[in-house]
């Protein structure tokens, strides 16, 4: 029967409450006479017509405040508000039409009439609410709700309005809290988790705690990690506040969670130094953190923002961003989208001198360590001359202050990606050394949650799949910060700089790699399947250092480190070569690269002040291929060789025995 009215159309149901209500207020009215008139028949005609004037009326109400356009299931304060107001303006028509016909002495039937259409009207349909959600709640998942506060009752009553979660307890660190009751749902204490879980067969953890400290959440995080179920979390304060996110929206819990390091609040006169009234160009606009960038610069609202991209999809994709918060924030600043690449000097030199540029962030650069050690030479290229034309062309065009955007992986490199990024900072060093006209500095950094390559997306898709997590080696350890924090510090030490300024972003305590997946994997409600775990249920597979990869990273050639201004970026005095001896390996690595020679590649990095510690083979995909092609070519003209001598030797021995016959 109840789903049978469930599947009726809005219309029916709407003219079955028109129904209801009709007769919960006949009843009422019925039911208050008897109740207060004590047998007495007086005044039964003028209490029908004062009533059937009346009934009309209320309903009359009830539609104008839009009580029968609420659905049972939802139904709120603003629905009972109006059953109230109805209520109450029926007792009022209903007492001035006894005056009018002189009835006496109604008051009590007046007010029993009252009190029964409120619980008739307004509670039946309460409870008709309740149990509705109750027989829905079956096909829910329970789940408990870390934080009482307003984003805990909130989304507890998103939650129950909706078709997928049921809230069955809060947990709250705060005493005067605990033993409570919210929304109907009891309020517990953290270390009642565990029993909670079993007692009410919780299915997920979701945390409510948009405003807390990164750090708070983390030891939130730690007590949570052990569980055997999901741990999922609402989205943060400022997805709330700007309304990109609902609070219903969970999600897993995020990365920068479980490091647990709040970010500094940025400075706004170093933030505004460079770019507010400016013409700002990003070179590498689409990338991770070129994108980034891009929205921080925008916020200190520079004249002119050039997108200097080679890709055209990633430049399509940030123009079109960029352009739409241009739009919502009346922001007069110009979106320029240019393509272009890093490595044609003409185009740069172009670009700039157009568009007045007085500020460049030079983030363009192949950084996938891998992919470089296949592609040396084209790297190198990349990252080196791509640095140089891009310098020399905004110091021909009178640009003011020039940002690389370096890495940790310059220091000390063990592989070619971070080879070339120190080549590309001595580059800078040298041009710096040579002129005054554009002040260069350099910021380096380690890893950024969520940009390409990152293995926490990676590690998130593997563990969804099923598994395994693959993981280089057990004892690999990496620095990471968020997008948005790095992209700040950038713009910050930028405009600190000197010239020739090598800036170091202090990127927190260094994880382990192999531990962070483990995390990943608890809070996800898995387990590790190792020979301690057999059963587990991902397993994490260690696929060994990959070419030129380090254990771990540092963000300092030498100890010659100094504090400056910002509690987060410190500067390094390190070696660099003058302009001529730079310019002279410049040109001989040029020579090197359109040969694509590796190997004289490899030595000349060498010999520049970068520390190369290259100990693995040649990983050069073309290189390789022209070799096995070689090797193939030698084997074929030495096995031709050998075949023709031995057919000789045949004829010959033919030839001889014919001879002897």
């Amino acid at each position: 029967m109840v789903a049978w009215l469930l599947e009726l159309p809005r219309a029916y149901k709407r003219l079955i409450s028109v129904l209801l209500d009709i007769i919960f207020l006949v009843l009422s009215v019925v039911v208050a006479f008897v109740l207060t008139q004590n047998g007495e028949r007086s005044s039964v005609s003028e209490i029908t017509a004062a009533f059937l004037i009346t009934l009309p009326v209320t309903l009359y109400i009830f539609v104008r405040l839009g009580l029968y356009r609420a659905v049972i299931r939802y139904i709120g304060q603003h629905a009972l508000g109006a059953v109230l107001i109805g209520i109450c303006s029926s007792a009022a028509l209903l007492s001035g039409l006894f005056v009018l016909f002189d009835v006496h002495e109604k008051t009590n039937l007046i007010i029993v009439y009252s009190l029964i259409a409120l619980v008739t009207s307004g509670g039946l349909r309460l409870l008709a609410r309740m149990l509705l959600t109750q027989g829905n709640n079956t096909s829910k998942v329970p789940v408990l709700i870390y934080g009482a506060g307003s984003s805990g009752r909130q989304l507890a009553q998103a939650l129950m309005n909706g078709e997928q979660y049921h809230p069955v307890m809060f947990v709250d660190d705060d005493l005067t809290l605990q033993r409570s009751t919210i929304l109907g749902i009891t309020v517990g204490s953290p270390d009642q988790i565990g029993s909670i879980i079993k007692s009410k067969q919780v299915g997920r953890v979701l945390l409510a705690m948009p405003s807390a400290t990164r750090a708070r959440r983390r030891e939130v995080l730690e007590k949570l990690e052990d569980l055997p179920i999901p741990v999922l979390s609402i989205p943060g304060m400022s997805d709330l506040v700007n309304g990109s996110m609902r609070i219903d929206e969970l999600q897993d819990v995020k990365i920068e969670d479980l490091l647990g390091r709040d970010p500094v609040a940025p400075r706004a006169e170093l933030m505004n130094a460079n770019i507010a009234g400016k013409a700002v160009m990003v070179t590498g606009a689409g990338g991770s953190i070129g994108s980034e960038l891009c929205r921080q610069i925008l916020q200190c609202k520079p004249n002119v923002l050039v997108l200097f991209e080679l890709s055209e999809f990633a430049l399509y994709a940030i123009e079109q961003e960029l352009s739409a918060h241009v739009r919502d924030f009346n922001l007069e600043t110009q979106i320029v989208p240019v393509m272009g690449s890093v490595q044609r000097s003409n185009r740069l030199e172009s670009v700039m001198r157009s568009f007045s540029i007085k500020t460049v962030y030079h983030a363009a650069a192949y950084k996938h360590v891998p992919l470089v050690e296949y592609n040396v030479a084209e790297g190198v290229r990349n990252n080196v001359f791509g640095t140089w034309y891009t310098a020399d062309a905004a110091i021909k065009a009178g640009v003011e202050t020039f940002v690389l955007i370096s890495t940790d992986k310059a220091v000390r490199p063990t592989n070619v990606m971070g080879a070339s990024k120190r080549l590309a900072e001595l580059v800078l060093q040298s041009l710096a050394d040579r002129q005054s006209r554009t002040r260069f500095c350099m910021v380096r950094f380690g890893n950024v949650l969520g940009s390409s390559g990152s293995v926490v997306p990676l590690f998130r898709e593997q563990i969804r799949n099923g598994g395994p997590i693959t993981v280089t080696h057990k004892d690999i350890i990496r620095y990471f910060m968020t997008i948005p924090e790095a992209a700040q510090l950038v713009i910050q030490a930028g405009a600190m700089g000197k010239g020739g300024d090598v800036f170091v972003l202090d990127m927190g305590e260094p994880v382990k790699i192999a531990e962070l997946a483990k995390r990943m994997v608890h809070l996800m409600g898995l387990e590790i399947k190792d020979e301690q775990h057999p059963d587990g249920d991902i397993e994490i597979l260690f696929t060994g250092l990959r070419p030129g990869e380090k254990l771990y990273e540092e963000l300092l050639v030498g100890d010659n480190v100094r504090a400056t201004g910002h509690p987060r970026i410190m500067a390094a005095d390190e070696a660099y070569l003058d302009w001529p001896q730079m310019h002279h390996l410049l040109n001989r690595l040029d020579d090197c690269c359109e040969r694509f020679a590796v190997e004289e590649i490899i030595e000349l990095i060498r010999s520049a002040p970068t520390q190369f510690n290259y100990s693995c083979a040649t990983s050069d995909l073309v290189v390789n291929a022209a070799c096995a092609v070689e090797t193939k070519a030698q084997m074929t003209a030495l096995s031709s060789v050998e075949n023709a001598r031995h057919l000789t030797s045949v004829l010959k021995s033919v030839e001889g025995k014919q001879q002897i016959a």
